[in-house]
């Protein structure tokens, strides 16, 4: 018997949206429909990549080396961890994933998008020549000056969250324009409201039939 495909997908969106709240309510929620769930982020994910985010997110670089760094470590999160769980039939839930690299270093940083789109062919192309892309991204979109009141209250900030609210403005923008290009994937979850609200698009986004 074949063993059948696991569902990919990832959680986007700026610093302070919400969305890794939202993550371990809908692992919980495949579990219940009786799915195996790996939970996992990026930049991390394996060891040699945690190390990687250790270095990302504490030591200053330029956007060049920022790129270089996440997709290193999004190759050994995507040879081995992501293809193996999707192989074995498990629901994969990343909480971000090239988008995110698209949407800081490319919107952020303003880093050339044909680079990053190089190194995305390179670290996710698959045997039959297809790059490996989430099947579904939720997308929590949030001013990117309430998502800073949101991370002040939260946590101390590191490297990236000091950034400004015009750096995250960008950032949101090039979400939207990553959304935009691909509308069969991305699911724009408004996440200026509260969270029964945001849980309810999530829903709706995941299980757009009753039953699925």
């Amino acid at each position: 018997m074949t063993q059948p495909a696991g569902r990919f997908i990832s959680f986007e969106g700026i610093d302070g949206a919400g969305k890794s709240s939202h993550i371990e309510s809908l692992a919980e929620a495949f579990r219940q429909r009786g799915h195996s769930v790996l939970l996992t982020r990026e930049p991390d994910g394996t060891p040699l990549a945690e190390a990687i985010r250790a270095l990302f997110l504490q030591q200053e670089m330029d956007a060049l080396t920022e790129a270089l760094l996440v997709f290193a470590g999004r190759r050994d999160h995507v040879r081995s961890v992501i293809q193996p769980a999707l192989a074995q039939g498990t629901v994969v839930l990343c909480d971000r994933f090239t988008d995110a690299t698209f949407a800081y270093q490319g919107g952020g940083r303003g880093f050339d998008l044909a680079v990053l789109a190089q190194l995305e062919s390179w670290v996710q192309q698959q045997h039959d020549g297809s790059l490996l892309q989430p099947e579904l991204t939720l997308w929590f979109d949030l001013p990117a000056a309430t998502a800073a009141a949101r991370r002040a209250a939260a946590r101390p900030a590191d490297r990236l969250e000091r950034e400004d609210t015009v750096f995250f403005e960008r950032v949101r923008q090039a979400y939207a324009g990553r959304a935009a290009a691909a509308p069969q994937r991305f699911a724009r979850i408004d996440a200026d409201q509260d969270r029964t609200a945001v849980w309810r698009q999530v829903q709706t986004a995941v299980w757009p039939k009753q039953g699925d």
